[in-house]
């Protein structure tokens, strides 16, 4: 039952951790706008860069990366001094910090799609798990300019590399599989647009994305 009870101390502590979605707060307490009001209707970085530019892109991937790296050092930290499992530590807290980030509840449960939070997971599980997940990402992004696609084929190797690099653990794999079935969920609208060739381009600017600009990208 100690366990349990950790368990959920953990998971609830970096559920509010991941509530606190550098999109949001930074359109809101900075710009004074909603970043869900533009574009995709996401709190995600992609949507925060294309609405509002390079400016402000910074602090939303500090805010959004260091409150997943707090979120799996508690969990990690906690796991590891009560029952000696490190990993188990760092996957909840990424658990609890990605439903945070997706469905937060300062904000109605409208959050983002959990790339940044999971990408930051990736690194604290080990070199080689966030190797392939970031490695896979760039690749594909380089090569299509397609976010989306790079971002659901890093989740999707979460999974696949949680499973052979960290000791063939079910209980991880369980976990990471969870995580990454949560981003495809979040993707499911981009993958739509992926299959009917309609999905937008990655386009480097520092100003927002202006109309003709969005024309380019289609």
């Amino acid at each position: 039952m100690f366990r349990v009870f950790v368990t959920c101390v953990i998971v609830l502590v970096s559920y509010l951790l991941g509530c606190i979605n550098g999109s949001v707060m930074t359109s809101h307490f900075i710009i004074k706008d909603d970043v869900r009001k533009h574009g995709s209707g996401n709190a995600g970085l992609t949507n925060f860069y294309r609405t509002y530019g390079a400016k402000y892109a910074l602090m939303v991937i500090g805010l959004d990366m260091g409150k997943t790296v707090v979120a799996c050092l508690i969990g990690g930290f906690m796991f590891s001094h009560l029952f000696g499992d490190w990993t188990l530590g760092v996957l909840l807290g990424g658990l609890g910090c990605e439903l945070g980030h997706v469905f937060p509840v300062f904000f109605g449960f409208k959050g983002g799609k959990g790339i940044l939070s999971g990408s930051m997971l990736a690194i604290l599980l080990g070199w080689k798990v966030a190797l392939v997940a970031w490695g896979v990402f760039m690749l594909l992004w380089a090569l299509t300019r397609y976010v989306s696609l790079g971002s659901l084929a890093a989740a999707v190797s979460l999974p696949i590399t949680v499973y052979f690099f960290l000791g063939h653990n079910w209980v991880y794999t369980g976990l990471a599989l969870f995580m990454a079935a949560l981003v495809v969920y979040c993707h499911r609208e981009n993958i739509v647009r992926l299959l009917h060739g309609t999905e937008n381009k990655f386009k480097w600017h520092v100003n927002p994305v202006t109309p003709d600009d969005k024309k380019d990208e289609a």
